[in-house]
């Protein structure tokens, strides 16, 4: 079998596109860097020629062009000298432009069949119009090196100057290149309309990780739930600070029996003066401890005698009701990782430990948009109109996971109504909108999601209802999440996604997912995943509603929460169960 070696050309100025590392630009969930090693995946040897890219792995090869923006051929010079130092040299060297998001292996495999069966030189693709795409080739490793030599400069020289007589073109779908913002939305439009509908968990895996976190700020704990310790948070001071009785009881000094004292200690007072031996003071649970104390004896282990002396009742066990400082943590200790939400039980140990503040990202801010002509929120119904049920309770239900809604406004059916929502995103973090994710006439979402010049996340869900959900993430920084317009597939969506959504901006741990047996799932299960309102089952685990309408959350109404069921699920299977708070 022929070797075959491959040289992914990253590089050059795209001063029509504002001098943008074109060949990290995302479309369609990946970066077109991404989708040319993604086609060359099977070659022997990669060398990527451009900017040197640290994230790339150690197995694939760099090279720099030189000088740096020579053109292509200057590239590709750059590339094959980089390769002549392999053992085994390749017999053909496939070389692709990243600059062409839809490359794929097929495309390779195609042009390296062309070249095995016709013995040609080169043989290059011709995208839809017939227009030559030289950078799409696969070269004969003698013939691209005679063609480099015969040259007398390779900097800044045309492509056709390297091109041999002896070439086959091949026409081929996805060879189109983007050169220019326009290129980027198109193809971004296309990625999204032929990309398969997400699974679930890969959607929030997206959400997870591929969103631009949130600015790290420094904020009292009291005001920052809902957000993520962007560092661990550490103990300013020991718990407790000093000894202190765990128990209202005795301070006793030596063996048994005390001279009991007349002073007192109360949490919160001043701290008796030290006990000499054989001497006992009364104390308070929370009291600071005097100098000399052995143990603290609690009440009902004591009795005070005839003599006034204080004496422990025989049998009783004998403990030491002292907690001592330092004793729940020492200061300078990690109380909660990086990552971890800025919970009630958080802002609690924080205030015991005197950490007032901490450095996180969030609480995230969200302004939730409703659309359409039809939904009116306040006054009297007007003929072809229906009330916005759902908006006046979304405030509520990004609570649950820690969101500050910033406002809600609702939308009118118009072309540009968008561009001016994404324009004004200037205060919030999240925009939750509510319809315009489908196809029809009227829903507006994805086009003005490509003027924007959006990154894609999600294009759609494989799960029913919600499968037209549709989320990216502006070049501002917000994060579009459109929902759709049925109030219950809304509802559904949001909750399914919100903590992978929040866990992403904030850079959050993932929540861990609530699982257990669907009694019933065989009756709800169908050919894609569904989400369904359930209840909890007496002897544990849930029973799913198998009907369901979309129009209304009448379906929610005494249920415990949701269950995502897989298809062909059989009555028993384990289920995602995602719990209902409110």
């Amino acid at each position: 079998m022929t070797t075959v070696d491959a040289i992914v050309l990253a590089g050059g100025r795209a001063s029509r596109m504002g001098g943008v590392d074109k060949p990290a630009i995302m479309v369609g969930g990946q970066s077109m860097l991404d989708a040319a090693l993604t086609a060359v995946a099977e070659c022997a040897r990669t060398v990527v020629v451009g900017p040197h890219r640290p994230e790339l792995p150690p197995e694939i090869r760099q090279a720099q062009e030189i000088p740096s923006g020579a053109g292509p051929v200057a590239a590709i010079a750059a590339g094959l000298h980089t390769l002549s130092g392999c053992e085994f040299p390749a017999g053909l060297i496939v070389v692709l432009a990243a600059d062409m998001p839809f490359l794929t292996a097929r495309t390779v495999g195609e042009l390296l069949l062309h070249a095995k069966e016709s013995g040609s030189d080169a043989v290059f693709s011709a995208d839809a119009s017939g227009r030559p795409q030289y950078l799409v080739g696969v070269w004969r490793r003698s013939a691209l090196t005679a063609a480099l030599n015969n040259l007398d400069s390779l900097v800044n020289r045309p492509m056709k100057a390297l091109v041999p007589v002896d070439t086959v073109m091949v026409p081929l779908a996805g060879v189109d290149d983007c050169d220019t913002p326009d290129d980027v939305r198109h193809a971004r439009a296309a990625a999204g309309r032929a990309a398969a509908p997400l699974p679930l968990d890969e959607a929030r895996d997206i959400l997870r990780r591929s969103i631009s976190r949130l600015s790290v700020q420094h904020l009292r704990l009291a005001a920052a739930r809902g957000a993520a310790l962007a560092e661990p948070l550490i103990a300013a001071e020991a718990l407790p600070r000093f000894d202190v009785s765990a128990m209202d009881g005795y301070a006793v000094s030596g063996d048994g029996p005390w001279q009991l004292r007349r002073d007192i200690g109360f949490a919160g007072g001043q701290r008796p003066v030290g006990l000499l031996a054989g001497e006992a003071v009364r104390i308070a649970t929370g009291a600071h401890v005097p100098d000399g104390t052995g143990t603290v004896v609690r009440d009902e282990f004591v009795e005070i005698g005839a003599d006034g002396r204080l004496y422990r009742l025989p049998d009783t066990p004998v403990r030491d009701d002292v907690r001592r400082r330092g004793e729940d943590w020492p200061p300078g200790r990690d109380l909660a990782p990086a990552g971890a939400p800025v919970t009630a039980a958080l802002i609690s140990v924080a205030a015991s430990a005197e950490a007032a503040t901490a450095a996180v990202r969030g609480p995230v801010r969200a302004r939730i948009v409703m659309t359409g002509d039809e939904i009116r929120s306040e006054g009297p119904l007007h003929a072809g109109q229906t009330r916005d049920s759902l908006g006046p309770i979304l405030p509520d239900l990004l609570a649950w996971y820690g969101v500050a809604t910033v406002d809600r406004v609702h939308l009118r059916d118009t072309d540009n109504s968008f561009d001016e929502v994404f324009t004004a995103a200037t205060d919030c973090d999240l925009l939750v909108i509510v319809g315009a994710t489908g196809g029809g006439a009227a829903d507006q979402l994805r086009g003005a999601l490509d003027r924007a010049d959006a990154r894609p996340l999600i294009g759609r869900l494989w799960l029913r209802p919600g499968g037209s959900t549709v989320a990216a993430q502006l070049s501002s920084g917000p994060v579009v999440l459109g929902l759709p317009g049925n109030p219950y597939a809304a509802v559904a969506t949001l909750l399914a996604l919100a903590p992978a959504l929040v866990a992403g901006l904030t850079g959050g741990a993932p929540a861990r997912s609530l699982t257990g047996p669907l009694h019933n799932a065989a009756e709800i299960s169908g050919p894609a995943p569904r989400i369904v309102p359930a209840r909890t089952h007496p002897g544990g685990g849930w029973i799913g509603d198998p009907q369901l309408r979309t129009a209304h959350l009448a379906g929610l109404l005494d249920r415990d929460g949701l269950v995502i069921v897989p298809p062909g699920a059989a009555d028993g299977a384990n289920v995602e169960f995602v719990p209902l708070r409110g």
